[in-house]
């Protein structure tokens, strides 16, 4: 049964699965025996989750797994929850991009991408993706965002939050040089952590098991944040837009806080900041709602909510089809009222450059 809502849905995380074989047909024959044995992405530290990290019921009626097939997510995702446009980011690419083999780990983001293109954009015209690249391979990212960059689904460039350096090195500038060239955000999205070249998950180490690994994942998008706005990203490409997904939301708060208190002192080090970073962070960073964070007092959350202009610098995710992914409706609920019209669609809207909703502006304080 599908959702009537007087508001309309952009979800900025789902997570496709596509299919090993439809890759390997994508790779060039020197790849695509060691793709078919099984070596398919960096290795990661074994943390387990109980329940599984999909859904259990996420199936149809005879057993298929809806995120596998383009029409199954389609009827059984986005018609039944009414969204309006879904982001696909498909994590296969992410793991991808941090095998110590630069060659073949652009090969398997290079075919992984073309199954994107080929076998999911065109299904459904809601479905936008997000282009995998390699951040230790910022030679052949740049090369693939100026292959598939202006394909009209392609909505970012994304990559892993677990990197060799934070974002702000120079390192990756020419990935963001690239993106900006083609007025398209970066993101960077969480799970890979503690696997292959990119070290501990912590920075005091490796952690004991999942809800500890879990719990700790939101420390690199701080880094991340901090680095990208004191490294001058933003004066150098001051369209860019950097989007956090899946990375928590409240956290900005305090970390911006202790920045700005800092940089008053230490602004000699940074010459190309001309004004507060907090404010800094608001025009050029994205955050998204899921694992939107879930206090006790419903009024502690809506005050702290105040305290950054989240109403313009915050989308809704429901990180669908995993074990934690939170629905539209528990979301909306969520949002004081004057915020969820712009964070349920409209910043995404704005940030992907969507089409018009016919829905009017005038909803966005409705009940739910």
């Amino acid at each position: 049964m599908q959702h009537k809502r007087p508001f309309p849905i952009i979800d900025a995380d789902i997570h496709p699965v596509f299919d090993g074989k439809r890759i390997a047909e994508f790779l060039p024959p020197l790849w695509r025996k060691r793709w078919e044995g099984g070596n398919r992405g960096a290795g990661y530290p074994g943390y387990w989750n109980p329940g599984g990290v999909h859904r259990a019921d996420a199936q149809t009626e005879d057993g298929r797994r809806i995120e596998n097939a383009p029409d199954t997510l389609s009827k059984l995702y986005l018609d039944a929850e009414a969204i309006e446009f879904g982001i696909l980011n498909e994590n296969q690419g992410l793991t991808a991009g941090l095998h110590p083999d630069l060659d073949y780990g652009s090969a398997m983001i290079s075919a992984i991408n073309d199954v994107l293109v080929n076998d999911w954009l065109p299904k459904d015209p809601r479905f936008r993706g997000s282009l995998a690249v390699s951040p230790n391979d910022p030679v052949h990212a740049v090369k693939e965002i100026h292959r598939l960059g202006s394909h009209p689904g392609i909505a970012q460039v994304i990559m892993s939050t677990a990197s060799l350096h934070p974002y702000g090195h120079r390192m990756y500038h020419p990935i963001f040089e690239a993106a900006q060239e083609h007025n398209l955000p970066v993101a960077v999205h969480p799970g890979a952590e503690g696997s292959s070249l990119t070290g501990a998950p912590t920075a005091a180490g490796f952690p004991s098991n999942y809800l500890e690994w879990h719990t700790s994942l939101t420390g690199n998008a701080q880094a991340h944040a901090v680095s990208l706005v004191t490294s001058g990203v933003f004066a150098k490409y001051p369209k860019l837009r950097f989007v956090m997904i899946e990375c928590g939301v409240l956290w900005a708060i305090p970390l911006m806080w202790r920045l700005n208190k800092n940089w008053k002192g230490l602004r000699q080090l940074t010459p190309w900041i001309d004004r507060l970073p907090s404010e800094i962070f608001a025009e050029h960073i994205r955050l998204t709602t899921q694992p939107i964070e879930e206090p006790d007092e419903r009024s502690h959350f809506h005050e702290m909510l105040a305290m950054l202009p989240f109403e313009k610098c915050l989308m809704y995710s429901s990180d669908y089809p995993h074990w934690d992914g939170d629905t539209p409706d528990f979301v909306a609920r969520s949002l004081p009222e004057s915020m969820r019209f712009r964070v349920m669609s409209e910043n995404a809207r704005e940030l992907y450059r969507l089409p018009a909703s016919v829905h009017s502006p005038k909803k966005e304080a409705v009940h739910v």
